[in-house]
């Protein structure tokens, strides 16, 4: 059948429409190439890099590496101090994660309730989380000063330490727990910010549902706002996952991984490496704490199902 005259005709969106080539200017891939370089030579290359120095050993009357095969990785399979380092970094982080998220948790509750001053309080959080780590690490050396820190002489007012078992310093019974705190200190206002953010962007509706079928405020917070948290949470909990397994700047300034090897963590066995020039054994701890920490990330965003 004829098309009738002066009928319009609607365009054809399909017939128009051309296929983008790859580096074509509408297509994204052009606009993402330099991120996809950055990318690559500064987080694909090193590892490779570092792979590849783990098969070697550096000789330091040549000056070279030297190819040693899996001599580094069989090392590190037997390694106590290894051992010991993974049993440190993995009690600070169960630990400073468990206690930074409940406080965190608490002070977030607190000041979704709105307090007198709750604006002034959430800039004043702010400010420990801007502080270089090594100048909080400085601060809370002379706080925990076993003759003069303040924090000590409280310890010791209240009968908690003795001057001859100090926070830092001693046998080293205390000491990661020292450590911990200047990172509590630090990181917790992290995790009330967090949080309160999520609280105050929780919907209205299924509280005021609870609260209409008799909910006591326990029960509101148990049943309905922590489940609703949970992707929250769930992110929150994995940034500082991951943090906590780089820990560095804490030990190098108050303890230097003492007493002994009380505190020596990851990090800081495989910066003891690198400064005595054991750099093959470096490279090779560096590549174990990568896949460490992104075994880690996987199975958390597994298990608690993190979605993006």
């Amino acid at each position: 059948m004829e098309q009738a005259k002066g009928a319009v005709v609607a365009p054809n969106p399909a017939a128009r429409r051309k296929p983008l080539h790859l580096l074509s200017w509408n297509g994204p891939w052009l606009w993402l190439a330099p991120t996809f370089v950055l990318l690559f030579l500064y987080s694909v290359v090193p590892l490779i890099f570092n792979l590849y120095r783990s098969f070697s050993t550096f000789d330091t009357m040549d000056k070279e590496f030297v190819w040693s095969g899996g001599e580094n990785w069989a090392t590190l399979a037997t390694d106590e101090r290894l051992l010991n380092s993974l049993q440190v970094t993995l009690t600070y982080t169960i630990i400073a994660l468990t206690l930074q998220f409940l406080l965190g948790l608490g002070i977030a509750l607190l000041f979704d309730r709105e307090p007198w001053g709750v604006g002034v309080l959430q800039t004043l959080f702010i400010l420990p989380m801007v502080v270089p780590p090594a100048i909080a690490g400085m601060i809370f050396r002379l706080l925990q000063h076993p003759d003069f820190g303040v924090i000590s002489w409280l310890l010791y007012s209240v009968g908690l330490l003795t001057p001859e078992e100090p926070l830092i310093g001693g046998t080293g019974r205390y000491a990661l727990f020292g450590v911990m705190l200047v990172d509590m200190w630090q990181w917790t206002p992290f995790f009330a910010l967090i949080l309160l953010a999520g609280l105050k962007s929780l919907p209205s509706e299924p509280l005021e549902a609870a609260q209409v079928d008799g909910a006591n405020a326990w029960q509101r917070f148990w049943h309905v706002k922590l489940p609703l948290l949970r992707s929250v949470i769930a992110v929150a909990v994995l940034f500082r996952l991951i943090d906590l397994f780089r820990t560095f700047d804490y030990v190098f300034i108050l303890t230097a991984g003492g007493p002994g090897t009380a505190t020596t963590t990851l990090s800081y066995l495989t910066y003891r490496q690198y400064i005595t020039i054991n750099w093959g054994y470096t490279a090779t701890l560096g590549v174990f704490i990568l896949a460490l920490i992104w075994i880690s990330a996987y199975a958390y965003t597994r298990v608690f199902k993190v979605k993006w």
